[in-house]
Parts: C-alpha cells; sequence; structure tokens
C-alpha cells in the first residue's frame, strides 16, 4: 500500500480483547452508532474526523458505553445482537 489514508477495511485487529462500543452524537442526541475495536481511543477520532461514512454527518461522537471482551467471538456476537432490534431495544432501556 502506498503512503496515505488508510481505510477501515484494510485494517485487521490484532487477535486481542475486544471492545464493543456504542456512541452518542452531540449534535443529534437521539442518533447512537454501534460498534466493535481493539482500539477505542483511535476508533473514536476516526469516527470524529469523518473517516466512517456511517457516522461522519453525525459528529462530534461520545463514548456513552464500553463493553471489554477477552474473546473476541463473543465481542463480535455482541455487537451483532446490539444492531439486531431486540439488541436496540435493550441498549434503549438498559445502556442509554
Amino acid at each position: 500500500m502506498a503512503f496515505g489514508l488508510v481505510l477501515a477495511s484494510e485494517i485487521r485487529m490484532p487477535e486481542a480483547q475486544r471492545t464493543v462500543y456504542i456512541l452518542q452524537s452531540t449534535t443529534q442526541q437521539q442518533r447512537y452508532y454501534t460498534g466493535i475495536t481493539s482500539n477505542l481511543e483511535w476508533r473514536l477520532r476516526a469516527h470524529n474526523t469523518g473517516l466512517s461514512r456511517h457516522t461522519a454527518s453525525g459528529r462530534p461522537w461520545r463514548v456513552v458505553v464500553t463493553v471489554e471482551f477477552a474473546d473476541p467471538d463473543r465481542a463480535a456476537q455482541f455487537e451483532i445482537y446490539l444492531k439486531s432490534g431486540s439488541g436496540r431495544a435493550f441498549a434503549a432501556r438498559h445502556l442509554r
């Protein structure tokens, strides 16, 4: 790869602890985003600088929930659940 912008799809997270997170837009306070990362500080910076097309229009974002997992597969399953209809309802009732 040449020097320049690195796309999120080109980054492979190392086999390490994963954090599932929920962000809230500070400009559109009813808007939330759920994701997964092994480096929350870097990922929040990417969201707030517009590197993620899914969150660029809601900037700036703030972290409202983090859940850390030692098992990457369980973290991925939890993220998928939180993005489902019942998972969004669970998050609205218990996490936000």
